[in-house]
């Protein structure tokens, strides 16, 4: 990636500036400028605007009803924007659909396969419609499909039928592939399957744009992460350079519930805070690791606190995600 740096904006600060969108980058996978989609009044998407450079994976994060499936669904040129403008592999998705099809793979979130068909008989297919696909044997045992191979794609297991969809998106061995939650419901095994099925893409020049509600995922596989919020762009990065920025290395610890941290707070150096996320599970951050750890072992020990753990942990991407987007819960 040639973005080594994170991009932090305020919540609505995209659509401010969306009436004078900047170009479309020509150089990347996808480039999306000035982004809106209304459903009944309401922006749904609102000003956003991201690149996703060629032969790298950008993974696309955000609470639900941010707006990620929606804007995706442009890209694929599945919905039409109300306002902005999306290329994709330099083309536009809804003008070009045709010859796009045979560059861009898409897994769908749900659906899109016949009930009775096989996941071999549905490879099978897929792959007559390509120049030059892969074989259907090789992702049935890439993707731990061989024993199901012929089995009614209604009679799969939820995880078995997320993994067919990721097979036939990738089968015709597309430039760009636009994965939506494509581990989601999967066990560990597979969804360590499916990583290393994303990362061997990129390494053969693949680009990737994939969302998922995975924050662990996105920090392992992404070599760009753009988080979204009530439909903008909220912070754009490497997984490094945005956990890197702001509340820096976290202390937790767990001692007796209700603890008077306002006391606390005053011995931890400048800048460092105190929270208690549950009942007696706390999250000391902001300050630099050595000297907020010495700051709260002291005041424990001078308050008759025995913390049952202390664990110190380098600021990730969950981290950054929740500063950004919020702890409460979504619809």
């Amino acid at each position: 990636m040639t973005a080594s740096h994170a991009t932090l904006v305020p919540v609505h600060a995209a659509s401010e500036s969306a009436a004078v969108p900047l170009p479309a980058s020509p150089s990347a996978a996808v480039s999306v400028r000035g982004l809106i989609k209304k459903y009944h009044d309401h922006a749904v998407v609102d000003g956003l605007g991201f690149d996703a450079e060629r032969a790298a994976v950008t993974a696309v994060v955000g609470p639900n009803g941010a707006g990620k499936t929606t804007t995706i669904e442009i890209c694929e040129g599945f919905r039409t924007p109300d306002a902005g403008q999306v290329r994709v592999l330099g083309r536009d998705p809804r003008v070009d659909a045709a010859e796009l099809k045979a560059r861009v793979g898409v897994m769908l979130q749900i659906g899109g396969v016949y009930g009775a068909i096989t996941p071999r008989a549905a490879l099978a297919h897929a792959a007559s419609l390509y120049a030059h696909p892969q074989h259907p044997d090789v992702l049935l045992a890439q993707l731990g499909l061989q024993n199901a191979s012929r089995t009614p794609y209604r009679r799969l297991s939820g995880g078995q039928q997320q993994r067919l969809g990721i097979a036939l998106a990738v089968i015709g061995r597309p430039e760009l592939v636009f994965l939506d939650e494509p581990t989601a419901g999967l066990d560990p095994q597979a969804r360590h399957a499916t990583w290393n099925l994303i990362a061997d893409l990129r390494q053969s020049g693949v680009s990737v744009v994939l969302t998922t509600h995975y924050l662990e995922e996105a920090e392992q596989l992404a070599d760009h992460v753009v988080i979204v919020d009530a439909g903008s762009v909220v912070a754009a990065g490497t997984p490094a350079a945005l956990t890197a920025a702001g509340e820096g290395d976290v202390i937790r610890v767990r001692a007796a519930p209700r603890l008077e941290l306002s006391a606390l707070q005053k011995s931890l150096p400048a800048n460092a805070t105190a929270l208690e996320e549950a009942p007696g599970s706390y999250r000391v951050t902001g300050g630099e690791t050595a000297s907020m750890l010495a700051a709260l072992m002291t005041w424990c020990t001078a308050h008759s606190i025995e913390p049952t753990s202390v664990v110190t942990e380098r600021r990730n991407l969950q981290d950054v995600f929740l500063e950004l987007t919020g702890k409460e819960l979504r619809p």
